[in-house]
């Protein structure tokens, strides 16, 4: 059974696209990333799923319930993380906390349980202000108050943005946890290496959906050979392959390029005379497994050659 159904919905801004026939389903206690980058149309899919923008097309359900026609019912049953910190920065961590178990008729004993593992954390802190916490801190107590009334589907926008690597991997454990004790989790990122962690991910460019599948099952989809390469100076290694006559695609990935070839049967030998005469020393090529990344960046290649 499904938790989230999303069915061709499309939302616009005047001229601005941000929902292109966007669908995709979520299952009862499933951890489902909608991975992409700023401007994607993250943010709009997700105030759309918790009542708070009608789409100008299509339908969507949360828990059975349809967004427009149910709204009220919605918002009882689900928990919202915006992507920007929205809680009362001059209320206290337990002033928050308490605020929104009052207005959802109940409190903070009777549902303690739900938050222990990520309240724990901060309620040594509990009578600071919310604007004095930390990135890492401010996430948590926002997850605290969107869990603190047994919510069904809890959608978080974007929440390991800006905080350090430490309290991202935290967050994520937190997920994990949550996602096991059955919640349904809608989670949206910029960061492609957190797509791994989800059950299922959709890859979201432009308003339109572009892939949804199991991560190990995308990756499946990038069929081209993968390589990575770097040299002494990076710069004009990118600047050089890009005149290579059998380069399909470059582009920086950490201390690396990423490569394809348009030839099937490509040498890594060409390649590697080319960039000699090109006076580049300490070159490194070598096979790579292809990321969420590489697939987000082959089928918007994709995308783009269709549109034109």
């Amino acid at each position: 059974m499904y938790s989230v159904i999303v069915d061709k919905v499309e939302k616009s801004y005047g001229k601005v696209k941000a929902l292109q026939e966007t669908s995709f389903s979520v299952s009862k206690g499933e951890l489902f990333g909608i991975i992409g980058p700023d401007g994607g149309g993250k943010t709009t899919l997700f105030r759309i799923l918790t009542t708070l923008l009608k789409p100008d097309f299509g339908h969507a359900t949360v828990e059975g319930f349809d967004v427009v026609k149910d709204y009220k019912k919605i918002r009882h049953i689900v928990g919202y993380m915006p992507g920007k910190f929205s809680l009362y920065q001059d209320l206290s961590v337990r002033e928050n906390l308490e605020f929104f178990a009052t207005i959802f008729g109940t409190t903070i004993a009777e549902n303690y349980h739900l938050i222990k593992d990520i309240y724990s954390q901060i309620e040594p802190f509990k009578d600071r202000l919310a604007g004095k916490l930390s990135g890492g801190m401010k996430q948590k107590l926002a997850l605290s108050c969107a869990m603190i009334h047994k919510p069904d589907v809890l959608f978080l926008d974007e929440p390991t943005t800006g905080v350090d690597a430490v309290s991202r991997k935290e967050f994520w454990e937190m997920l994990i946890r949550l996602k096991n004790s059955g919640i349904t989790i809608l989670v949206s990122t910029p960061y492609m290496d957190e797509a791994s962690l989800c059950d299922r991910i959709a890859l979201m460019q432009n308003g339109r959906i572009m892939a949804n599948d199991k991560p190990e099952e995308i990756r499946k989809t990038f069929t081209k050979k993968l390589y990575a390469i770097k040299s002494g100076t990076i710069y004009k290694l990118l600047k050089d392959i890009k005149e290579f006559e059998e380069t399909a695609s470059i582009y920086p990935f950490g201390e690396y390029l990423h490569f394809t070839s348009t030839n099937e049967n490509f040498n890594t030998d060409v390649l590697r005379k080319f960039l000699n005469l090109k006076e580049h020393n300490d070159i490194i090529i070598k096979e790579e497994d292809p990321t969420i990344e590489d697939c987000f960046m082959e089928l918007m290649k994709k995308n783009e050659g269709a549109k034109e």
